[in-house]
């Protein structure tokens, strides 16, 4: 499928720049940039929640992936488990993300994170006190402030992605071990 709006021509400049960070340029900068304003604030957003230092880069990443795997956002999650490896995060857990429910390989805190990344994402939104008061006490309250904005910059980019008809690059092409896929009604997950 086509994007929904169709791609606008970038400045050279930025469109070297992000060849050289990820072999192409993204998607939804093409799209977005049809609102220089929209897609320089989104960027710039994203630049800055990418600094932010008080919670675990894994912990973030599987957070986004989550809500990505969840949304049905095939760019993100191909981007985010692309960026995972260039972090040199856990592939192995990576990978697992969109099934992490049924996969043995993540910790209770990981699970309890996407947990609440996808009870952020439920509309209305499912989160528990329960919940919340387990990931304040393991992470405390600058960790748990820089999670929950992460997670909610996550649904912006994937509901805006999914929204305009934004699909998987094939970023996640270079990743050595493919990437799960959300298991369907049956339970019975794959692999992309």
């Amino acid at each position: 499928m086509a994007p929904r709006v169709p791609k606008a021509e970038l400045a050279t400049g930025l469109s070297e720049n992000m060849i050289k960070q990820f072999g192409a340029v993204p998607e939804p900068a093409e799209v977005l940039w049809h609102n220089p304003k929209v897609a320089e604030a989104s960027m710039e957003f994203g630049g800055k929640a990418g600094e932010w230092d008080a919670a675990d880069e894994s912990l973030k990443s599987f957070a986004h992936m989550a809500v990505a795997a969840q949304a049905g956002c095939g760019w993100c999650l191909d981007v985010g488990y692309f960026q995972a490896q260039n972090q040199n995060l856990d592939m192995t857990k990576a990978s697992q993300v969109p099934r992490w429910r049924e996969s043995e390989v993540f910790t209770p805190l990981e699970r309890d994170v996407m947990e609440y990344a996808e009870a952020m994402t439920n509309l209305p939104l499912t989160v528990t006190d329960e919940l919340s008061a387990r990931l304040l006490n393991r992470l405390g309250p600058a960790a748990m402030v820089e999670l929950t904005a992460f997670i909610a910059f996550a649904n912006f980019a994937t509901r805006s992605n999914t929204a305009l008809g934004i699909e998987s690059q094939g970023f996640s092409a270079a990743c050595e071990i493919p990437l799960a896929t959300r298991p369907e009604k049956s339970g019975v997950a794959s692999t992309a």
